[in-house]
């Protein structure tokens, strides 16, 4: 009896490792099942729970939440002018941020790619990342010293007659244009390991100017990998409500997101829609531009 009730097992596990077997679609499906199922669940979930809030209001004298749809949060963003500032002042921001990055990570991330050698290439991947081992909020209070008004920047800066960015748009862009490097540098740095040093050697034998090669040749094959990083650089700058909450005295979208919450959770929820829509949008023009053609 024991060997008939092992061999009904084993027929059954081969029956069920049959239904797997030369079917890549099923192999992948059953892979995939559970996180998908927590990405329907909870992720999309609550962004649906959320948008579905953003349509309620609050009772100005109970402070009770009516659970009727109405466009009211959506009309107060758009005829409130300091709510068009604040998105403004984000999106600006994150934009700025952007393009100081790619400045400076373009240059980094060729020397790695392209110049370093072996043992200083590893080296440099490993500066690059170690700044992301620090905690997020130690590195922000850092700042926050650095940028005081007796701190080590106004000290450094008080003999040759300058002074330090005040507690506002400034001190928000350096904060952020430091924390987010790693995020440009690493994507660039593996676009340009991509490119065949064959190409960069062809442009110089035909007597092209490094100009021109970088020009013609180095920035259009890796731009896809710019796109991609600046993906990362723009979101994590428009959604970030700590950084200008700690270092700034201006609002952005975070911080009016942090500072409504408490007492009016629905236009919290329709002011959160804000940086979803902008970064859809802007995922939107990154496919457009070849961000996600490596991947």
């Amino acid at each position: 009896m024991a060997t008939d009730a092992v061999a009904v097992k084993r027929s059954a596990g081969r029956r069920f490792a049959g239904l797997f077997y030369g079917r890549p679609r099923i192999q992948i499906g059953s892979l995939l099942a559970a996180p998908m199922a927590w990405l329907v669940i909870l992720y999309l979930g609550s962004l649906v729970i959320l948008l579905i809030t953003a349509f309620w209001t609050v009772d100005p004298l109970s402070g009770s939440v009516i659970k009727e749809l109405s466009w009211t949060n959506f009309e107060e963003l758009i005829n409130v002018p300091v709510y068009r500032e604040i998105i403004w002042r984000t999106v600006r921001t994150a934009l700025l941020v952007t393009l100081t990055d790619a400045v400076i990570a373009f240059p980094i991330a060729f020397y790695m790619a392209k110049v370093a050698g072996r043992k200083s290439k590893a080296a440099l991947v490993v500066a690059v990342l170690m700044p992301l081992w620090a905690s997020y909020l130690v590195k922000i209070i850092a700042w926050r010293a650095i940028l005081a008004e007796h701190g080590v920047l106004n000290w450094a800066l008080h003999p040759i007659g300058l002074h330090g960015p005040d507690n506002g748009v400034t001190s928000v862009w350096l904060v952020m244009s430091y924390l987010w490097l790693p995020y440009m540098i690493l994507p660039i740095f593996a676009g340009l390991e991509r490119i065949p040093d064959s190409l960069i050697a062809a442009s110089e034998d035909l007597g092209a100017h490094p100009f021109t090669t970088f020009r013609k040749v180095i920035l259009p094959l890796a731009f896809p990998a710019v796109v991609a990083g600046s993906i990362f650089t723009f979101s994590l700058t428009l959604g970030d409500y700590l950084a200008p909450k700690l270092v700034s005295n201006e609002q952005f979208i975070g911080t009016a997101i942090f500072d409504s919450i408490t007492n009016n959770q629905p236009f919290a929820a329709a002011l959160a829609l804000v940086p979803i829509v902008v970064v859809i949008a802007y995922l939107g023009v990154a496919r457009k531009l070849g961000a996600f053609e490596h991947v």
